[in-house]
């Protein structure tokens, strides 16, 4: 097996037997040199895998030889240690990107210490989250065949996105046993919502947040106590997406609340999102506003009416707040609005939609190269973090902070990653959601879907007197028999939403503010 190399560079080696026979005897190849100009000719004939520079050496200091090191190797971590407390100096250490900085007189715990965090860590990590893992498991297997209530969900499901993340840095092998978890979750999750959906609609005392229930529970609350609000609505985001992100906005936000919601069926954004909006179920706009909703069988954009329809909720609740309303879709229209912050200051409410998150998901159905960088959750989360990174988005985050806004951040549903196609026959009306289907004279399998016979029970609108909804659960999705294989070869693997899974309706609800 191979040692692990140190290379310790310090004019007083003599004085360090005892550490280098420590090393030695832990199993560590230890090579020194007592001035910097012999470490950086070791480093330009050998390599090593950490190195140790004292800082106050004769001719090369400590900070000229780990510049010229830097040069040779960038990525070797190296580790400063110095009599010197002085400010100026750690400063410069870390200004250098060193992996550690040790004051005289070191212990060798110190040392084996600062060796696991920068030579073992990655294994060290990988072999608790193995570990804990593995000792979870039949605990949360357990809480997801019992009789779970919905925060019982909540809580299954942020521990599987919990482990999801933390396998994902990690060589566990572990990978296939989770999926298999959060599969048969899906298939739990899916009686759950078949048991009680329709009975929460006939007992509202029952249900959930839902979607209607965001303003009134979330946002009117904070209103109400003269806060300055910012309500930012991503479309088509994912709890794991969230978590992604999160570290980044802690940077300059508290979290005074972070919980989940659930989002109405079809988890979709004509019905989802112009829930939020308006504060009523999708029956319900269709007769109280029937011109600003949009039937299915119609052209017209489904989300074209949300600040009109935000407007109507402020009036039915006699909620007399200025608001301005956004929607970004890309970089510019993000710059735009972060210029216009000083403007719409005066505004008691601010709400903003941004669609890149959806825009990914449909470029990743449409295109082969998206679908090589997004080819599963983990790299859909990576192009999620780059693009709240690297984009104007991250930007607005920080002027809103620096303006003193609440945020109020959520979504109107999230997405699945699809793989097996169940087959349904509908007439040329039925809609081409790949996750739910409305229309009349419906077939499919009744035992491969959540099926709704009377849409008004639970809020939905129904295109004729006999139309039913259909939802397709875990990870199916809805193929016609027609031209069958090929309409699976393409859309197998895709994200998609609209159907009844944990991914699509358990979603982040976060109320934070500016630290």
């Amino acid at each position: 097996m191979k040692k692990d190399r140190i290379l310790w560079a310090d004019d007083e080696m003599d004085l360090l037997s005892p550490y280098i026979l420590f090393l030695e005897d832990k199993g560590y190849e230890v090579v020194t040199a007592t001035n910097g100009k012999d470490a950086v000719e070791l480093c330009q004939n050998e390599s090593f895998d950490i190195i140790f520079l004292d800082e106050n050496m004769p001719g090369l200091s400590g900070l000229e030889t780990l510049a010229l090191i830097k040069d040779i190797d960038p990525n070797v971590p190296m580790v400063m240690i110095t009599k010197s407390e002085e400010e100026n100096i750690m400063n410069m250490a870390i200004g250098n990107k060193i992996a550690d900085y040790l004051t005289k007189p070191v212990n060798p715990s110190q040392i084996l210490l600062t060796l696991k965090k920068n030579i073992h860590k990655k294994e060290i990590v990988s072999e608790h989250a193995t570990s804990t893992y593995q000792s979870q498991f039949g605990r949360i297997g357990m809480q997801i065949n019992d009789t779970l209530t919905y925060l019982d969900w909540v809580e299954v499901y942020k521990k599987l996105v919990y482990w999801e993340l933390e396998l994902a840095e990690t060589d566990s092998g572990l990978d296939e046993m989770l999926q298999m978890q959060k599969a048969d979750a899906n298939n739990n999750f899916t009686k759950f919502v078949k048991k009680n959906y329709v009975n929460w609609f006939e007992n509202p005392e029952k249900k959930p947040i839902m979607s209607p229930d965001l303003f009134k529970t979330k946002v009117f609350p904070l209103l109400d106590k003269g806060e300055k609000v910012f309500f930012i609505l991503v479309d088509n985001f994912r709890y794991d997406q969230w978590k992604a992100i999160r570290e980044m906005l802690s940077e300059f936000y508290q979290f005074n609340e972070e919980e989940m919601y659930c989002g109405i069926l079809p988890t979709a954004t004509q019905y989802a999102r112009n829930a939020i909006f308006s504060g009523l179920m999708p029956l319900q706009i269709q007769q109280m506003f029937p011109e600003l909703w949009v039937e299915e069988d119609e052209d017209e954009g489904k989300n074209l009416f949300e600040k009109d329809l935000l407007q109507t909720q402020l009036q039915r609740f006699r909620k007399n707040y200025t608001f301005s309303y956004h929607k970004i879709s890309d970089s510019n229209s993000c710059e735009r609005l972060i210029e216009q912050l000083p403007r719409i200051d005066n505004n008691q409410l601010n709400v903003c939609v941004m669609n890149f998150i959806d825009i990914l998901s449909h470029a990743r159905t449409d295109s082969k190269m998206m679908r090589e960088l997004a080819n599963d959750a983990e790299a859909y989360r990576s192009l999620t973090l780059s693009w709240f990174k690297h984009s104007k988005t991250y930007d607005l985050f920080k002027a809103m902070a620096q303006r003193g806004y609440k945020i109020v951040f959520t979504t109107d549903h999230g997405t699945i990653q699809v793989d097996k196609a169940i087959k349904v026959v509908g007439d040329r009306n039925t809609n081409v959601n790949l996750r739910y289907k409305v229309g009349k004279n419906l077939s499919y399998n009744k035992k491969e879907v959540f099926e709704i016979l009377q849409p008004s029970k639970v809020g939905l609108p129904s295109p004729n007197v006999s139309s039913a909804y259909i939802f397709a659960c875990n990870d199916d999705f809805f193929a016609y028999p027609n031209n069958y294989n090929h309409y699976v070869g393409y859309y197998k693997d895709t994200f998609q939403h609209g159907g009844v899974s944990l991914e699509e309706m358990l979603l982040p609800l976060i109320v934070m503010q500016p630290k």
